[in-house]
């Protein structure tokens, strides 16, 4: 579950990255403070003060339940961590890379922005009220995280891939 921790704390930089990044957004649907707010360089700084805040603390608490958690790790467990995070550092720095320029041909929108990574927190949140009801360490936890971010990543590849169609088809209906 660091593993994913880690990945959740990369996606969340890299997101908030995006959202500052935005040349054109599309604001439809998103309220702040339950008022419709327009496409702004104010919204977008606040859009990302708040996704950082509120998708930071979700982790800073996860990190909480994760450390009562803990088993002694040998150097090598650690180790091992600290290397599948910073593959996945590299790897999601290129696929910001990507979206950004994916971004540019397009006019997204900040709220599916804003809120899609919360769908990895979901599986971890969960897992750790759900999960502690089996016990420490228990194999059934691991099992319920494993199929809840399976459940989160499909999801999150089929609205990528949705988002990918309408680029398209608003490319081939000009």
């Amino acid at each position: 579950m660091w593993i994913y921790w880690g990945q959740g704390v990369i996606i969340g930089y890299f997101n908030r990255k995006r959202i500052l990044d935005l040349k054109e957004f599309s604001t439809s649907g998103f309220h702040i403070n339950d008022q419709p707010v327009k496409p702004t360089k104010k919204t977008q700084k606040t859009t990302a003060t708040f996704f950082a805040i509120h998708y930071g603390f979700f982790h800073l608490v996860y990190s909480v339940f994760l450390f009562d958690q803990r088993h002694s790790f040998s150097s090598n467990t650690l180790i091992f961590i600290l290397l599948c995070v910073v593959i996945f550092f590299f790897n999601h720095r290129f696929s910001y890379f990507h979206n950004r320029e994916r971004d540019m041909n397009r006019v997204p929108n900040i709220g599916t922005i804003m809120f899609f990574p919360y769908l990895r927190i979901i599986p971890m949140h969960l897992t750790i009220i759900i999960g502690s009801s089996f016990g420490k360490g228990s194999s059934w936890a691991l099992i319920l995280f494993l199929v809840l971010k399976t459940i989160a990543d499909l999801i999150m590849h089929m609205i990528e891939h949705a988002q990918a169609r309408q680029k398209n088809n608003q490319f081939f209906n000009k």
